[in-house]
Parts: C-alpha cells; structure tokens; sequence
C-alpha cells in the first residue's frame, strides 16, 4: 500500500519514458484497417458519435459561434482520452492536474469573453447588470457579477480536477483493501472486488460526463458572447 495515495498521481516511468506516452499509442490501434477505414466500425462509431456531441454543443450557438465547431469538438476528444487513459494500469491523468485543466480552461473562456467584448460590446456590459433590477443595487450587483464572471474558469479547472481525482482516488483505496484482504478474509475481499469493478464503470461513465460538461460549459459561454 502506497504511503502516500497521491504518488498515483505521479507519471511513472519506464526507462525514463513516460508511461502515459506509451498509453496515448492505444488509441491508434481503435482506428487501425489494412483495407479502407471507412470501413472500420469501431471509425464509423467515433464518427456517429462526434456528430451527435457536435450537433448537442452547437446546436443553440449562432452562425459566429458555430465557427468554434472543431474546436471543442477537439478539446472534447482531448479531454474525454486523457479521463479515459488515466483509468489504464501505470498511466497518468494529466485532466487529475489542475494546472494543466487552468491552462485549458483559462484561454479558452478569455476567448469566449474577448469575443463578446469585440462582436458585441453593449450585450456584454449589459451582462453584469440583471434586467430589471434597482439603480440602488446596481453598484453591488455589477460586482457580484463580475466576480462570478472571474470566477468561472476556476470552476471549470477544479471541477475536473476534483472529479478525477475523487474517482482516482477510491479505486485506489478500494483496490488496496481488496488486496489486503485477499489472503485474510475471501468473503470480504470478494464484496470489496465487487465494489471496485462496479466504480470502474462509474469512473469511466464519470470520465465521459466530465469531457461532455467542460465542453458543454465552454459553448454556453460562447452562446452568451455570440
């Protein structure tokens, strides 16, 4: 048992390779055909399926924001493999880094802001002020505004983060015990492995969620500033 549950965290190695750079090599193999791969069922799966998440994302954003089709289709893809290939033995989640999810989320909500501030100045500035509301208000409701506009890609980093690594987490508590009490106590140890395996689906269908909510937040932004 780790001494610390967050060393799994910690991209291991293999001769001074990472392992997550091996596991990225998978992906590839979903979409290998000798002959032609349209034909690949597993290509026409991804293909139906990017459709769908694209059709979902775009369908409510005007013809400007629609120019942003490819990329979140692309940082959903991204997301959705990283969540997926960090649940792989001896791989590292890079969306489990908050660092790493800041630097994706930040850019891309100053996008949608930077565009709203240049297409549509007025709209954007009326924003921060409820319709309706008292003048008297107006000074503390401009700033609770504000500060919830701010606010926002911090939400979006640490809520993924906090998602994987919660997940991350108990599989590795729940794993450990399951091998503690192999040897001692096989009734139990056959509850904990039933456990496990029912929060590895969970974690998968949360990895899939998580991708679909980043992305699904990002075009509700964009919807707001196009």
């Amino acid at each position: 048992m780790h001494l610390n549950l967050f060393d799994q965290f910690k991209c291991p190695e293999i001769l001074f390779i990472p392992t997550f750079t091996l596991a990225l090599l998978i992906s590839p193999l979903f979409l290998r055909n000798k002959t032609n791969l349209l034909e690949n069922r597993s290509t026409a799966l991804l293909s139906w399926a990017l459709k769908l998440t694209s059709k979902n994302f775009m369908s409510q954003l005007s013809t400007a924001g629609q120019k942003w089709t490819n990329l979140l289709t692309g940082l959903f893809l991204l997301i959705l493999s990283s969540n997926l290939l960090g649940l792989l033995p001896y791989t590292f989640s890079t969306t489990s880094q908050l660092s790493t999810n800041m630097a994706l989320a930040f850019p891309l909500w100053l996008g949608t802001v930077l565009v709203g501030a240049f297409s549509k100045p007025n709209i954007s500035i009326a924003h921060l002020l409820p319709e309706g509301a008292p003048m008297t208000l107006a000074p503390m409701l401009i700033l609770i505004e504000s500060v919830s506009l701010l606010i926002r890609p911090i939400a979006l980093g640490v809520r993924l983060t906090a998602n994987i690594t919660a997940g991350h987490l108990l599989i590795h508590m729940i794993s450990s015990s399951t091998m503690e009490l192999i040897n001692s106590l096989t009734p139990l140890s056959s509850i904990t492995l039933a456990l496990l395996i029912t929060l590895t689906f969970l974690e998968i269908a949360v990895a899939c969620i998580q991708a679909y909510v980043f992305t699904l937040l990002l075009s509700l932004y964009l919807e707001e500033n196009t």
